[in-house]
């Protein structure tokens, strides 16, 4: 047996090799708190929907790209492919791209593509196509995050602060143990989003931070509508709420420190401006509606003296208040983290040891750590020539509606016409809202060009596939932002079939493209990853941190940096709000924007506002569908990754993706645990099977994301998915006109059981695929 070294987004693992076949993932040996999904990476690897060599779909092939969609027949998603050589696929693909951007201009090739492709800082999936389609001429790209877009966009308004930035910089969690007394939470502290860390992670630290706080007193409260948002060692208070209420709540908790003249009005005068206009608000002075604990209850369903005690514990205690990053995937999200940096400035206790906020402990687990402050390597990227762009939630606006007028962060933009969509390292059909809406977009392109390892629905509804090379099949160098470890990834088997790296692929396009030179600089991969490792050493030479060579490192399989001390948030600028002004009109934290009231968006006015929800448990559609269904983080993958490995498979019930409901809410249904039910609403429908939980509050259910989209009729708009993916069920539309970013926690379903013969599952049984000579 041989062993080698491999980082992955949930951790870094020693991969044993038996017969040139990987036969087990073992935890690296100083993670305190492994994930177990490493350990099923093993049963996907060569599994049966593993893509052996290039692909193009049948219809695509013999009527060309302007044709392949005539008919309901031949559209994407069904319908078989043929197996073609690399010299055949490169020539297409490379024929198409020269064709639209010769006919139509570079801004018709969608190329924003997104995802968790790889921990590797080389083998990265959407930089090395955003590099090579630089090098092409440029593309249209898109814009921040499915995981915090609103909260992107609103934070430099608030503070000056990048969300990325953000996320660094927020207290960390050793910190939070030796000064914080009462934490109180929106959305809680979930462990399970604890296993991942974006490069990888050699030390799962955030459980051992939080059994700190737990020994040295820290008061948990989690206001959340799921019980296990919160670990249960913490002991939590566990406070349910109607999901989508946690502004009106925390604005409920405001009024109750005003009135009681137990704010801090000289925090709010010297470090903020715009409280006074937003007070007018609180108090119902612009609008003759209080933001009492009565009206905040009757919306969020608390109890309005739990809302009581709570302000008055929260002011005569160092309180820390966090928010997980799914309140702000809703409609008018951006209200949320707005709000709770109101709250804590209210309060006046940021830039204390252990008080004011956090945004996203619990998130992943780099979250509530001190940064390295090293900068890690990345693959340069270079100049994109086409200006054009659209927030990353709003790609299938753009496909169905080119040339209509949007809004974003106080411009106006317009969508492009897209000919080409080209995806590397992410699943659009796992990660975006209403599928249904994108099956029917995704007819609109002349051409769907992907790289993909497994016949998953990104794949199934592409038009030319090019197989690619995992993480264990290549050499490749892993770090994250905050982690102190850097990993060799060292390649432990050969690729699997006649698969090739994202390099290999695109040199071969670029080569075609006559721009070969200007993508490679002339290096091949083994030479581009000791390029990127020399600038990492003199990057941490220039900080006094000195690491081996390349070889030595390679020999021992990961480098470890010094621990940082981490700093308190924003306590330079409490210190000396001028010297250390934020990056905002002002300098301070803007509780009221003029710039944003400027924009004139009625959906996001000044200051923050409680608006309602377009869809929660307080709306009139919850006649024809009660329940709100909570689409968060799976338990048992990273989003929809290795939803075919050994973890996720063991989780399966029935074959699908179980959902968690309250006994409550079964029984009026005439549900039993381990019961086949059908979740729906005017968007479509999923199954899946029910587990029975008193720790999901009544009148929720929960479906975690990631079950492979598998519909009853492929290609055909409105199929029932037999699988349980969540997004058939979920809201297309953007958070509001300031940040457009994904409202999949504002959905409203409702239950049925099923009744008689489950389908089959066939997204792990691979479509049909014809030789090429045999055409």
């Amino acid at each position: 047996m041989t062993k080698f070294m491999t980082a992955t987004h949930w951790g870094a693992y020693q991969v044993e090799v038996e017969n040139g076949q990987v036969s087990a993932l073992t935890p690296f040996d100083h993670d305190p708190d492994p994930s177990p999904i490493g350990p099923g990476m093993p049963q996907a690897l060569n599994d049966a929907v593993r893509i052996r060599q290039p692909m193009v779909r049948k219809a695509w092939l013999e009527n060309g790209p302007d044709k392949a969609q005539d008919t309901s027949t031949k559209g994407r998603g069904k319908g078989p492919f043929v197996a073609v050589s690399w010299e055949r696929a490169w020539d297409l693909t490379a024929a198409e791209l020269e064709r639209v951007r010769t006919t139509y201009g570079n801004q018709a090739i969608y190329a924003g593509s997104y995802g968790w492709g790889s921990a590797g800082r080389f083998h990265h999936p959407s930089s090395q196509l955003h590099r090579f389609m630089k090098c092409a001429g440029g593309y249209t790209d898109s814009i921040n995050t499915y995981s915090f877009a609103a909260g992107e966009v609103i934070l430099p308004h608030v503070i000056g602060l990048g969300m990325f930035q953000q996320i660094e910089l927020n207290t960390p969690l050793n910190m939070v143990a030796d000064h914080t007394e009462l934490l109180v939470s929106f959305g809680g502290i979930p462990m399970k989003n604890t296993q991942v860390d974006g490069g990888g992670t050699g030390k799962h630290s955030v459980k051992t931070d939080l059994l700190k706080c737990r020994k040295k007193g820290v008061r948990f409260v989690s206001f959340s509508p799921l019980k296990s948002d919160m670990a249960d060692f913490l002991e939590a208070e566990w406070q349910p709420l109607r999901p989508n209420t946690d502004t009106a709540l925390m604005m409920g908790l405001a009024h109750e420190i005003v009135t009681g003249g137990q704010h801090n009005p000289i925090f709010l005068e010297s470090h903020c401006t715009g409280y006074d206009r937003f007070e007018a608000y609180l108090l119902g002075k612009t609008d003759g509606i209080p933001k009492d604990a009565q009206w905040a209850g009757g919306i969020a369903d608390v109890a309005p003296d739990t809302i009581r005690r709570l302000a008055a514990e929260m002011t005569a205690k160092r309180t820390m208040i966090n928010l997980s990053w799914s309140t702000q995937r809703t409609d008018h999200g951006e209200q949320a983290f707005w709000m709770a940096i109101t709250l804590a400035a209210i309060l006046g206790q940021i830039g204390l040891p252990g008080g004011g906020f956090a945004l996203g402990y619990g998130a992943t687990n780099l979250v509530g750590r001190a940064p390295s402050g090293i900068p890690k390597p990345a693959l340069p990227q270079g100049e994109n020539l086409v200006r054009d762009y659209i927030p990353v939630a709003r790609i299938s606006d753009m496909l169905l509606n080119p040339g209509e007028a949007f809004v974003y962060d106080g411009e106006k933009r317009t969508y492009p016409d897209i000919k080409v969509v080209y995806w590397c390292g992410g699943n659009p059909f796992h990660h975006h809202q209403d599928l249904n809406k994108m099956v029917e977009a995704w007819q609109k392109p002349d051409t769907v060009i992907v790289h993909e390892a497994w016949w998953n629905a990104n794949a199934r509804h592409a038009d030319i596939i090019f197989p690619m090379a995992t993480t264990l099949e290549r050499n490749d160098i892993g770090v994250s932002r905050t982690d102190s470890y850097f990993f060799a990834m060292q390649k432990a088997t050969e690729p699997f079939g006649d698969t090739k790296t994202d390099y290999e692929i695109f040199t071969g396009l670029a080569a075609r493209l006559g721009c070969q030179f200007d993508y490679t600089e002339g290096r091949n991969a083994q030479e581009w990853l000791e390029h990127m490792f020399d600038r990492l050493r003199q990057n941490a030479a220039a900080l006094g941190e000195e690491m081996p060579g390349l070889e030595e490192f390679w020999a021992r399989g990961f480098h470890k940096f010094s621990d940082p001390e981490g700093d308190v948030f924003m306590s330079a600028f409490r210190q000396d709000p001028a010297a250390h002004a934020l990056d905002t009109p002002s300098g301070k934290i803007e509780i009221f924007s003029e710039k944003i009231d400027g924009f004139g968006y009625e959906d996001c006015p000044g200051h923050p506002v409680w608006q309602d929800p377009a869809e929660w448990l307080g709306a009139d559609l919850t006649e024809r569908f009660p329940l709100h269904l909570i689409s968060n983080q799976p338990d048992t993958r990273l989003h929809s990754q290795y939803d075919n490995g050994g973890y996720s498979q063991s989780n399966k019930l029935k074959g699908r993706e179980p959902a968690a409901m309250n006994p409550k809410d079964a029984t009026r249904r005439n549900i039993q645990d381990g019961d086949a039910i059908r979740l729906f609403n005017d968007r479509g429908a999923c199954l899946s099977v029910v587990k029975l939980s008193d720790g999901v509050m009544p009148g929720v259910i929960r479906l975690p994301t990631g079950a492979w989209f598998d519909p009853l009729e492929p290609g055909e708009p409105g199929s029932l998915d037999v699988h349980g993916n969540p997004n058939v069920l979920t809201r297309d539309a953007g958070t509001s006109s300031l940040a457009q970013g994904p409202t999949a926690m504002s959905t409203l379903v409702e239950v049925k059981k099923f009744e008689g013969t489950l389908p089959p599952i066939k997204i792990f049984t691979p479509p049909d695929v014809i030789p090429e000579e045999e055409l």
